[in-house]
Parts: C-alpha cells; sequence; structure tokens
C-alpha cells in the first residue's frame, strides 16, 4: 500500500471525504465538475496556481482569490465553497496549516458549506510531528520567500520562531477531522505540487 492509500484510508476513517488521482490534470477536471455555479473562496496557495484552478472554475462560479485581484475580504471568508491546500499532512491522518492573516485556517474551520483541501504527495510525512515539522521548516520559509518577507526562514532552511513583524506562520491549525456541520472533502494527487 502507498503511503497515498494509507493517508486516504485513515482520513475516510477520520470522517474527511477523499479524492485521489494519479495528476494535477485529473483532480482539476474533478474539481471543475463539482464546484459548479457557486461562489468560491480561494485560500492562497502555489498547488492550486499550478493546476490552473482558478482560471477553470471562474468560468462558472463566483471565485474569490486574493492571488487575483480580489482584496482579503468577507466575498471569500462567506462564499458556499472554500478551496485551499496544505501545508502538511501525516500519514496517521492530521491535516496541518499555517497561516499569517488567518484567512485560510478560518476557512477550514467554519463557515462554508463545503471546503476543498488540496494536497500533492509531497505534503505527505509519516507522522505528525514530521508534518508539522514539514510545514514549518519547509512550506513556511518557501511562503515568506516568495512574498519577500524579513524573516530569517527565507534562507530556506528551517523556521527561527522569530520575532519579526513580517513573520507569515502566526496561527497553526490541525484538523483532526472534518468540522461538524462542513462537508470537507481531500484531494489527493500522485504528483509534486506547492510548497
Amino acid at each position: 500500500m502507498t503511503s497515498l492509500e494509507r493517508t486516504a484510508e485513515v482520513l475516510r476513517q477520520r470522517g474527511f471525504t477523499v479524492s485521489v488521482f494519479e495528476t494535477a490534470e485529473a483532480a482539476a477536471d474533478y474539481l471543475d465538475g463539482a464546484i459548479d455555479g457557486r461562489t468560491v473562496g480561494f485560500g492562497g496557495s502555489m498547488t492550486l496556481e499550478a493546476m490552473d484552478l482558478w482560471e477553470r472554475l471562474r468560468t462558472h462560479n463566483q471565485v474569490y482569490s486574493h492571488l487575483h485581484g480580489f482584496p482579503l475580504g468577507p466575498e471569500a471568508a462567506e462564499a458556499q465553497v472554500y478551496v485551499t491546500s496544505v501545508n502538511g499532512l501525516a500519514e496517521t491522518g492530521e491535516v496541518i496549516n499555517i497561516d499569517g492573516i488567518g484567512n485560510r485556517v478560518a476557512s477550514t474551520l467554519y463557515g462554508h458549506e463545503k471546503v476543498y483541501l488540496v494536497a500533492g504527495r509531497n505534503k505527505i510525512a509519516p507522522t505528525y510531528d514530521e508534518a508539522l515539522l514539514r510545514a514549518r521548516n519547509v512550506a513556511a520559509p518557501k511562503n515568506a520567500r516568495r512574498k519577500q518577507m524579513k524573516t530569517p526562514c527565507v534562507q530556506g532552511d528551517h523556521c527561527y520562531d522569530c520575532r519579526s513583524s513580517d513573520r507569515i506562520c502566526r496561527a497553526l491549525t490541525v484538523l483532526w477531522g472534518p468540522m461538524l456541520g462542513m462537508e470537507t472533502e481531500v484531494v489527493l494527487i500522485n504528483q509534486d505540487l506547492g510548497y
């Protein structure tokens, strides 16, 4: 059994809906068909950018993304559907996200009819501790560098738990299961995507 299959099975046992795809294109096709005629909020995600998902969904949905000219505001937070990625995903089923403003982590916890969490195989780690280390020491520094923040982690080697005013890792969420009253689907892709 592969890491992707093990992770999918554990996530299902925890109550998540899970879809598994071999390619980002197949996952984008699925999401493009599943999300139709809705308001959709996007979390900042290089995984979603690599999939060109915003371009596809905006042709038949009202899509709000701060990466595509919409300000961070209530539109994405109040959308019917929210789509984002994850910073770390443990084979034991914990879903980890780190955020600086709170828009992504808040939207994975409350306020939508459905949330899609999209993750490439590179986001998966064997244990919770390793997934947390991945989120803090791989994803967060790469995101800080992408955003041109003035933090020590932009060197790319690890989190320094800094006190910089530019710090982007200000909140951590761990989903042990989907939130009550909000369907959450994890979309796993057998490709390396995003940070």
